[in-house]
């Protein structure tokens, strides 16, 4: 697929940051998603979070793996590294260039097949060894690039867009990371900027994992039985010669509501969803009481949204567990990485 450029023009009187950037220079290439899909709004989310970061485009490493969400890396930041791996194989390509380089920001982007089905047991080892990165999952709870079918996410009675009702236990990212020891966990919706941008540079500034799970409506397959909507409806009241798709436009979900209350947010098939802004009275250092919390608000049908979880993960991340070198590797001279025969025998024979 083809991407499309955008033209590198840009008003005089865009705001700036201290690097003298406006936020053009954060975007990347032109979206080929759906128009509505909620991936785009968490792509200007990013864009926003690094540009008030003022951070340095070439000091960035976008990552991801398979997926729509996986399209998200070209459109922002055109001006940072960049790597697409094979299906829920981007942690461990995070990990590994993490270790040769801790100078750079690592930023993988991931979706719920990708990091929760294929990709599970990635995705457990990268917040085992507290690798140094922000990950965000973009969470839809289906496969959009084959047609639809239920991920690890799907919500138990969640209905397919031919009218499968799904029977299995979704895997919860956030429950799964606070299960694994992580030291930074958030969720928040696309739609909701105002709380998604500042999560974004948490993640970006913390040391050790972080992961944001975010809500991000698909347009073309979060169809619901009983949604006059929806594929299903239409094609049961609707006889075609044909059977073919169409992805009709749609407007971006955006939300706004205070801290401690709830808020049903429609989405463009006619469903809903239920979420919850955490208040200010909440302990986020609290890694129990946070798993309880959400395991709770879960069963009630209600998406808690905001810093879940936040500690220190400073003493346990990678670098500091394996005491690796500050200089990259690549910056290495050639007398550190050939100690010569002696040096090596010495080290494997820690090993006998």
């Amino acid at each position: 697929m083809t991407s499309i450029v955008k033209p590198k023009i840009a008003h005089p009187s865009l705001p700036k940051n201290e690097l003298g950037l406006t936020r053009r220079g954060y975007e990347g290439t032109m979206s080929t998603l759906c128009a509505g899909c909620g991936h785009d709004s968490i792509t200007a989310a990013i864009v926003e979070a690094c540009w008030g970061l003022s951070m340095r485009p070439e000091q960035l490493v976008k990552l991801s793996g398979i997926g729509c969400s996986s399209k998200t890396t070209a459109y922002f930041v055109s001006g940072a590294h960049g790597f697409n791996g094979v299906h829920g194989r981007m942690p461990s390509i995070a990990a590994g260039a993490n270790a040769a380089n801790r100078e750079l920001t690592y930023i993988g982007i991931s979706g719920d097949g990708d990091s929760l089905s294929i990709g599970l047991g990635q995705l457990a080892h990268a917040i085992r060894r507290n690798v140094n990165m922000l990950y965000v999952i973009e969470n839809n709870g289906v496969y959009g690039l084959t047609k639809g079918q239920f991920s690890a996410s799907a919500d138990i009675g969640t209905k397919s867009k031919k009218g499968e009702a799904n029977l299995q236990s979704p895997v919860d990212p956030v429950l799964l990371a606070l299960t694994l020891g992580a030291s930074f966990v958030a969720r928040s919706f696309s739609g909701d900027k105002a709380q998604l941008v500042p999560l974004l540079q948490a993640g970006l500034r913390h040391q050790g994992f972080a992961l944001i799970d975010v809500l991000s409506p698909c347009v073309t397959f979060n169809d619901h039985e009983g949604s006059t909507k929806s594929y299903a409806f239409t094609r049961e009241h609707y006889h075609a010669a044909v059977e073919a798709d169409f992805v009709p436009r749609a407007s971006e979900i955006a939300v706004d509501y205070a801290p401690g209350e709830s808020k049903v947010v429609g989405l463009h098939d006619g469903s809903h969803v239920r979420l919850k802004k955490l208040d200010g009275g909440y302990d986020p250092s609290d890694r129990a009481a946070a798993y309880s919390y959400i395991e709770r608000k879960l069963k009630d049908g209600e998406y808690v949204t905001g810093l879940i979880h936040a500690g220190d993960g400073s003493a346990s991340e990678l670098h500091a567990v394996n005491q690796t070198a500050a200089t990259p590797l690549n910056r290495l001279p050639y007398e550190r990485l050939t100690p010569g025969a002696a040096a090596l025998g010495k080290l494997m024979a820690r090993y006998r």
